[in-house]
């Protein structure tokens, strides 16, 4: 009987463990199961989230794709266009260049006020010129040095520097050593009183009192040099260049300059009768040498260069239209056309640079 309860105790025991151990194992595997189940579930929605921002990515590169590929495209159609639009600008450009159009019209009123003159293409006398540099000074003729007739003491000083006096005015009085009178002194000439050496009260002698110059004619005396002096001569034309004015005159006379200097003085007389000019004045001598006429000139004032040729704008009404010329010879006024230009033809011979800009423009205003 005790054996009996023993075996059936062992045996409940191990029934009793394997059921602990079974359920033990059912549990585990049942977390087991579970915790599979939420790293399915988690790996499940992480991959949703992965999934989700791979679709957003592939959206934004798939738009990003189409608008490159617009954008691509319309580069494309644009560059096309550009091309097109190119080759048909190179066509007009290539046309301009064939076809330029130098003309402008300008309303008479306002060519006025801007000084555009025009002058009328004809024949004219060529005067080539050689240039020489002097100065201008009082001519011999002009300058009256004055003294005293008999020696005596000066009574009294009636002018002064830069007095101008008439011919017969009283400069001063002296009283005479010999007949202890006074006599008057006279001015010789009309001019200025350039000089003055007599005070009253003072001894007279051989010495200058007074000089007297006259400047309403003055010499312009001129270097030349040993290779112009073959061209100059006596009663050549020469135009005297001032400042702000050129005057004609005549070569009176070639005289040495002396002291040795290597050159001789060209003497032409000029005109100051409003007394503009003053003794000592740098000038600049066109000496013409040698004329002749040719049948068609224009001013070399009128001459301009665009890109059809070298010549002039002729006036036709408002309308001024550029005209290339073929030039000859020139003597720096004028110059001779030997082709492109008729007699008588109105051309622009002051201030046709006006027309050239507004041309200029023009064109630069079409090309932008």
């Amino acid at each position: 009987m005790k054996n009996y309860n023993k075996t059936f105790l062992i045996l409940s025991m191990h029934a009793l463990l394997y059921t602990g151990i079974t359920n033990t194992a059912h549990a585990e595997q049942a977390g087991h199961n579970h915790q599979t189940e939420d790293v399915k579930h988690h790996s499940h929605h992480e991959h949703e989230h992965e999934s989700l921002e791979q679709y957003y990515s592939q959206q934004h590169n798939d738009k990003h794709d189409h608008a490159d590929t617009h954008e691509h495209a319309h580069k494309q159609d644009s560059h096309n266009e550009h091309d097109d639009h190119k080759d048909h600008e190179d066509e007009h450009h290539h046309d301009d260049e064939h076809h330029h159009d130098e003309s402008s019209t300008i309303p008479a009123a306002l060519a006025k006020q801007v000084g555009i003159k025009t002058s009328s293409a004809g024949p004219v006398t060529l005067h080539h010129q050689t240039i020489s540099y002097g100065t201008l000074t009082t001519a011999p003729e002009q300058l009256s040095h004055v003294r005293a007739r008999f020696a005596g003491v000066i009574y009294s000083v009636k002018a002064n520097i830069g007095d101008y006096v008439q011919q017969g005015d009283v400069l001063a009085e002296i009283e005479s050593n010999e007949s202890l009178k006074r006599y008057a002194i006279l001015a010789p000439i009309s001019g200025t009183i350039i000089q003055r050496h007599a005070n009253a009260g003072e001894m007279t002698g051989e010495q200058e009192l007074f000089s007297i110059a006259r400047y309403d004619t003055l010499w312009a005396e001129l270097k030349v040099f040993p290779a112009q002096k073959q061209k100059i001569k006596a009663g050549q034309e020469v135009h005297i260049v001032l400042a702000n004015t050129t005057i004609a005159a005549t070569i009176n006379h070639l005289v040495p300059a002396g002291d040795n200097k290597p050159y001789v003085l060209a003497r032409a007389e000029v005109s100051n009768t409003h007394g503009d000019l003053s003794p000592g004045v740098l000038v600049e001598g066109r000496i013409t040498t040698e004329t002749h006429t040719v049948n068609l000139a224009v001013a070399n004032e009128a001459i301009q260069t665009l890109p059809d040729g070298t010549g002039v704008f002729v006036q036709q009404g408002d309308s001024y239209t550029f005209k290339p010329l073929q030039l000859g010879k020139t003597d720096g006024r004028f110059t001779e056309v030997l082709a492109g230009l008729h007699a008588d033809e109105h051309y622009v011979s002051q201030n046709s640079f006006l027309i050239k800009a507004d041309i200029l423009k023009a064109g630069a205003e079409h090309v932008h």
